[in-house]
């Protein structure tokens, strides 16, 4: 794991990304920003497969490539406490620590 420098945010997504404030509904701008974030990039893995099929199947293959960045992402934000991080992350501690060891992340 490496710390990236904290740059000053581009525009208004940037900043919503960059924010302290916790996301308490969809309806949040970041919320909207994350949402956003995952449409465009499902567009683009789709038009990249020119009409072929997801061998593992699409919904498996995003919950694959996003849960081990986000868990790992929690876990730094909450300064490595596995208690904290379930909590912000709305899962049971067990489930957390399962769901790390099944990343490598543990």
């Amino acid at each position: 794991m490496h710390d990236a420098p904290l740059r000053k945010p581009r525009n208004v997504e940037a900043a919503a990304l960059n924010s302290p404030t916790p996301l308490r509904a969809s309806g949040d701008a970041g919320a909207a920003v994350l949402r956003e974030c995952v449409a465009r990039s499902a567009r683009r893995y789709l038009a990249d497969l020119h009409g072929t099929k997801c061998p593992e199947g699409l919904y498996a293959l995003l919950m694959h490539e996003v849960e081990a960045p986000l868990l790992d992402e929690v876990l730094r934000w909450c300064g490595g406490n596995q208690s904290r991080a379930a909590e912000a992350l709305g899962i049971n501690r067990a489930t957390l620590r399962k769901k790390l060891l099944a990343h490598g992340l543990a």
